[in-house]
């Protein structure tokens, strides 16, 4: 772990987008800290202590069913930040989050970030625009879960992936991607033996290569290019 100084510049895309007045005033307050994978970030109906904006990490917020299977309702990477219920002042929740890409990310404790919040100003309106892409993003997750096939829901995920690490490259496993589109592990080997058919990934040994993003999109459904305007409307380009 180590401190931020105010001449590093922000990695994380809500951080970098703030004027300077206010990410230098957030500073002395953001830590610089290593996520290990499936490291819980919070749970279900406890506390949130503190906000994390990832780097080249990524976070899932996943929900989870009484017979222990879990799906993804939303991801969280260099675009957005974990822990933004916090702001809504809410004191429960019903879903967790937790690593599942490792790396790094700034940490904040989350009243230090709500009371910057309260203050009003950019902070407040860059985070509540986030907000709505979040919500937004959630949205879409539930329509194409109902009515997309796993071969487009896959591609999907594998492009927000991408995006949120801006990279092609990452490494995931298959039963780690069967819990965050909630389908059994099989239906992800014949789905991802699929897109490698077509030469669009190189799925080995845990390590996904996107090989052909554009074809990829192609592959996918309507969702990614909903998702990603959304953000980019309301947040500027990833």
């Amino acid at each position: 772990m180590s401190n931020v100084q105010n001449s590093d510049p922000p990695v994380n895309r809500l951080l970098a987008v703030l004027p300077a007045e206010v990410y230098e005033r957030l500073t002395p307050h953001l830590e610089l800290v290593s996520l290990t994978v499936r490291q819980p970030i919070y749970e279900v109906d406890e506390p949130i202590s503190h906000v994390y904006f990832p780097h080249h990490s990524l976070i899932s917020l996943v929900t989870s069913m009484e017979d222990g299977s879990t799906i993804e309702i939303s991801l969280v990477g260099r675009e957005g930040m974990a822990g933004i219920l916090v702001i809504l002042g809410g004191k429960t929740k019903a879903h967790r989050a937790y690593v599942q890409i490792p790396g790094q990310a700034m940490r904040m404790s989350a009243a230090t970030l709500k009371a910057e919040f309260d203050r009003g100003g950019p902070l407040q309106t860059i985070l509540l625009r986030y907000c709505q892409a979040l919500f937004s993003q959630a949205a879409r997750y539930v329509a194409c879960n109902r009515f997309h096939s796993t071969d487009q829901r896959l591609a999907r995920w594998l492009l927000l992936v991408r995006d949120c690490l801006q990279s092609d490259t990452f490494m995931l496993t298959q039963e780690f991607i069967g819990e965050m589109l909630g389908v059994p592990r099989p239906s992800v080997t014949v789905a991802a033996g699929s897109l490698s058919q077509a030469g669009l990934i190189r799925y080995t040994r845990g390590r996904v290569t996107i090989l052909d993003g554009e074809a990829l999109e192609n592959c996918s459904c309507e969702c990614y290019g909903a998702i990603r305007s959304e953000f980019t409307q309301l947040l500027g380009p990833l």
